[in-house]
Formats: structure tokens, sequence, C-alpha cells
């Protein structure tokens, strides 16, 4: 009576798992892949500017935060303007001073000229004004000079966002002390990115830049590359070249973050499975792996690198022509929907 319970069990779940749709299966060959040589990358900001200030003085204003959103203009930090505006109070003082002094030079020289055709004054008087009214007239421009700087120095106080963009880092707190060459806060414009790898000179010279793809391992996706820019320039230590690679659009990505470039040297054949494939419990990898009776049975894998768009090479535990599951959460289900009951 026991083994026909059983046997009753066995039929009902094997007549379950017949009644279920077929699974979507996958057969495994080899096939041409590029071969690529991997490098390690660093993203960076095309657009990034460390700003700070011309003057001294103490901050009196910080209104961003690292992480704060900007619009190009928006105001970022203030400096104290007060020494700033008693320099522009005192230039425009002189500047007045002098222009009265210029005025008055011009004045006695047309007099002594007018006088000196009257044989009043000797040509000497007039030679002195003439002298006098150039020296009067180079005062003006020296002090207009200065007072233009003055009202320069004074919009340094003011420190604004050059574009849009993101509060990279902040380099200083309200009530410090800014002065000339101090770098302040840094910003940076998040769309657009690029990642940056030393790529050895002999893989350069056989690498097809056109094919590459940068791994963004935070992110955990691969994107194609805008364009790829070769840096003249060798190092001579390590005897790598830089390359840069501009990125597309992509949210999350920050200046620093870790990527890995993937360059094409040429094809190799080999066999893979989509990384959707994959079924990963801790540190065990495997797919679901189609028996002759049409049931899926896990089988753990040793795989390799990523390979194409989303696949993963495979180093062991599968062969050619077997047939795996493309789905491995509707093939687990499967195998528990055939279990034999203990």
């Amino acid at each position: 009576m026991q083994l026909r319970s059983v046997l009753g069990a066995l039929g009902l779940a094997a007549a379950s798992a017949a009644a279920q749709p077929a699974l979507d299966t996958i057969k495994v060959a080899p096939r041409e892949f590029a071969q690529t040589v991997a490098t390690e990358a660093t993203i960076e900001a095309v657009r990034q500017a460390t700003l700070g200030t011309q003057v001294a003085g103490r901050i009196v204003e910080f209104p961003v935060r690292a992480g704060d959103a900007v619009r190009a203009g928006q105001v970022l930090a203030r400096i104290d303007a007060r020494a700033a505006d008693a320099a522009v109070a005192a230039s425009r003082s002189q500047l007045a001073e002098a222009e009265a002094n210029l005025a008055n030079a011009k004045r006695v020289h047309e007099r002594n000229k007018a006088l000196v055709a009257q044989k009043f004054v000797s040509q000497a008087a007039v030679d002195q004004s003439e002298s006098a009214y150039q020296a009067a007239l180079a005062q003006v421009e020296a002090v207009r000079a200065n007072a233009g700087s003055a009202a320069v120095a004074r919009d340094w106080t003011t420190i604004v966002a050059p574009y849009a963009g993101v509060v990279g880092e902040t380099l200083a707190e309200l009530g410090d002390m800014a002065t000339p060459g101090k770098a302040i806060v840094t910003v940076f414009d998040p769309r657009e990115m690029r990642a940056v790898a030393y790529v050895p000179q002999a893989t350069l010279g056989k690498a097809k830049l056109d094919g590459a793809r940068v791994d963004l391992p935070a992110l955990g996706t691969t994107v194609k590359p805008l364009r790829s820019t070769v840096i003249p320039l060798a190092d001579a230590k390590s005897h790598t070249t830089r390359v840069r690679f501009d990125l597309p659009p992509t949210d999350g990505l920050v200046p620093g973050q870790y990527a890995r470039a993937r360059l094409p040297v040429g094809v190799a054949t080999l066999l893979a499975v989509p990384e959707s494939a994959l079924v990963r419990r801790g540190e065990v990898t495997g797919v679901y792996v189609i028996d002759d009776k049409g049931v899926p049975r896990l089988r753990q894998l040793r795989t390799g690198e990523r390979v194409g768009d989303g696949e993963i090479e495979v180093l062991a535990g599968l062969g050619r022509g077997e047939t795996i599951a493309s789905n491995p959460v509707a093939a687990g289900m499967r195998t528990a929907a055939v279990k034999p009951p203990h």
C-alpha cells in the first residue's frame, strides 16, 4: 500500500511537471568571441573644477555641501568683503584726487601756452607745465588701474559655480580663513564622465579601441564608450600609455570609481553561457543542465572572464552540445516539482 502511494505521488509530480510549459533552453556550442585584454581604469569627470579665492578673508557664507546639485552661476561661498570694500573706497578717493590734480595741471598748461604766445612767460615755463600735466595724466591712469583691480578683487569675494553640476567635495568650513591659492570647493559635471586606463604599449599596438568595453563593477554593468582617445605620451617607467574612454550618460558614476577597460586584441573560440543563466550560491556557480529525460539538474561550473555582451566563459563543467535552461529560476521550480517524496 505504501509503495503504491509513493508511485502515485511520483506519477502526480511527473504529470504536474509535464503539464507545465516547456523550459526555454540553450544548446551550448563553442563560438568565436573577441579575445580581450583587461586593464584597470579610474572614472573621472571630463569637467571638474577646484575653486578658491584670490583674496584673503574669512568665509562668511558657505551654503553648499558635498553631493549638492548646483546650477551655473550659483553662489558656492562668500568671503568677508569688508577689506575689499575699504580698498575700493580708498581707490575711488585716490582717483578723485588724481583727476582733480590732472584738471588743475591741464588748466595751468593751457594758460602757459596762451601766455607764451604773448611773450608773458618763457618757453621753459610751458615745458615745465607740460611735464606736470603728463605726470598728472600718468598718475590718473595708474590710480584708475588700481581702482579697477580693487573692484575686481571685490568680485573675487563671491565664488560661483562655473557650470551646472554636483559639489564633489568641500575643502573648508564656514568661518575658516580663505587665502589666495587655497582650494575651497570642487564641482564636477556628472553628465560627462570618462574612464582613464594605463594600457601597456604592447597591448595598445594590437588593440582595436573601437570595440572596447568598460566594466563598471560598482554599478554591475558594462558600457560601450562613445569614443576613445590615446594620449600621445608614454610613461618611460611603466611602459604604458594613457587612454581615455568617454562614457555615455550613466547614473551613479562619480569621479574616482574603479573601472575595467576590456580591449579586443583578436578572436578566440570559447564555450560561453549567458550570465543570466547562471546560478550563484555563495562561492558556487552553476547552471541547470537538461538531462535525457528533460529534467533540469543543477551542475557546478568553473567560469572565467566575461566575454561578448553579457556572457561568461565556461572553463570546466559543461560540454559541447549539452542543453541548459536559460531561466534558472523556472528550472529550479521545475526541479522542486519532480523531487520524489521522502
